[in-house]
């Protein structure tokens, strides 16, 4: 497992791409383990915070509650187009909530605060995709862990 600062660091290419990706839209499409086993999908904000990839919340909101029950997850980028070409970003890791005595910070790098209580997590990264599509070319994808080389799929 890593911070987002680790996962430049051993994946800086494989990093930037997902970065500029989830940048794009501002947005990330969260999957959760709902209570009765079966996936949840969720739109969710997010921002890089003190070296992590941080997502908040709504207070009590299903994918919260979600991931406080199973902290497993998945962050793809959000696609726009059936074609692909703009590329695919996935993570998969845990959820973990951050400290409340860590979170004044947080708001104060958002510039904002919620009026009432919000939920918070920092995402501990277990690995990381990216899936780029070319007319021609097949699928490239480059993966960490890896040995940061493109694997290219014809299709």
């Amino acid at each position: 497992m890593a911070s987002w600062s680790e996962f430049e660091r051993e994946a800086p290419a494989l990093a930037a791409l997902c970065y500029q990706r989830f940048r794009a839209t501002e947005l990330m499409m969260l999957g959760t383990i709902r209570k009765n086993g079966y996936p949840r999908i969720s739109p969710t904000e997010w921002t890089i915070f003190d070296g992590n990839l941080v997502l908040g919340g709504i207070w009590q909101a299903k994918k919260a509650r979600d991931l406080l029950r199973d902290p497993r997850c998945t962050l793809h980028s959000t696609t726009s187009n059936k074609n692909g070409q703009e590329g695919d970003a996935k993570l998969w890791g845990r959820a973990l909530p951050m400290p409340e005595d860590q979170q004044d910070p947080y708001w104060e790098h958002l510039g904002w605060r919620p009026e009432g209580p919000a939920h918070v997590f920092v995402i501990d990264i277990e690995s990381a995709a990216y899936l780029a599509f070319r007319e021609g070319e097949g699928m490239k994808r480059l993966q960490w862990p890896g040995d940061g080389t493109w694997k290219v799929t014809k299709h």
